[in-house]
């Protein structure tokens, strides 16, 4: 089992920005999500093994960064522009299949972290 620890979270007005991190190493696709209460796990965004390939949800596209940085074992989620409605836990997850393919569900994810809360006030 692989264990993930995302930290960086926590309380931001609109417009604001906060900057995730997940300590995680190997051979992983690495993906970020968010739950708010009473609703779904969704897919944020993913980054490919090597870092050269990106993914976002409409929601966040051009707001948010996914990021990584190998040599450190570590993962971020850059998110810039806050909005109330991006308050949520979020979760990094790591995905053994590294090939570059549309994979945003959580089945897809192998391991996962125990969540980051991240509070945006308007």
């Amino acid at each position: 089992q692989v264990q993930l620890v995302e930290s960086g979270g926590g309380l931001v007005q609109a417009g604001g920005s906060l900057r995730l991190s997940c300590a995680a190493s190997g051979r992983y696709t690495m993906g970020w999500f968010r739950q708010a209460p009473g609703k779904e796990r969704d897919f944020v965004a993913r980054v490919s093994w090597t870092g050269d390939s990106t993914y976002y949800s409409g929601s966040v596209e051009g707001r948010f960064i996914i990021s990584r940085d190998n040599a450190k074992n570590t993962v971020y989620l850059q998110m810039n522009s806050l909005k109330p409605e991006d308050t949520a836990v979020y979760y990094c997850a790591a995905d053994r299949f590294t090939a570059w393919a549309p994979r945003n569900s959580t089945d897809d994810y192998d391991y996962w972290g125990q969540g980051t809360q991240v509070t945006v006030s308007s």
